[in-house]
């Protein structure tokens, strides 16, 4: 029941900022007639819109949530496509979509006070696929293998607490 609640919600943001973006050009009072019907604030009334007009429907990933378009919206399109279509593939939360963007836009380091962990021993095919995938991520080697291991630990953590 909370899954379909969820697709319910989901559908509801979609459907507002899609009628709220119609509206722009034949309603100039559009939002105070959307307050009166919907019961919404003003200020998600306008983000449902403008994340409506960001994403024409052809872009828009039914396999995820409005959420996880609002976290790339300010992005150019060819940068929402590249991390909507990671977040697809990778089967990333609206939190983990977040923690990746977040790492993409700090700078590269070392960690320079971190505590080494031992050296990983792996054959050359395996070394090579992880670095492409660290490339295709836009991240050092080093640090995709950081976020690959938080993904993992979220994962066994969050299985762990239902």
């Amino acid at each position: 029941m909370g899954a379909h609640l969820v697709q319910v919600a989901d559908s509801t943001a979609w459907c507002l900022g899609d009628w709220l973006a119609y509206g722009e050009a034949q309603y100039a009072d559009r939002y105070r007639r959307a307050l009166d019907l919907v019961g919404l604030n003003y200020q998600t009334l306008r983000n449902y819109a403008w994340i409506a007009r960001r994403f024409p429907m052809s872009r828009r990933r039914d396999t995820l949530t409005f959420n996880h378009h609002m976290e790339v919206a300010r992005l150019t399109a060819d940068e929402q496509d590249r991390w909507l279509d990671l977040a697809v593939e990778q089967g990333w939360s609206v939190h983990q979509l977040r923690r990746q963007l977040k790492q993409s836009r700090q700078p590269e380091q070392e960690f320079p006070d971190a505590p080494v962990l031992p050296k990983i021993s792996a054959d050359r095919d395996r070394i090579d696929r992880w670095r492409a995938a660290a490339e295709r991520s836009s991240a050092s080697l080093e640090n995709w293998v950081v976020a690959s291991l938080d993904q993992v630990a979220d994962q066994v953590l969050d299985e762990g607490e239902t």
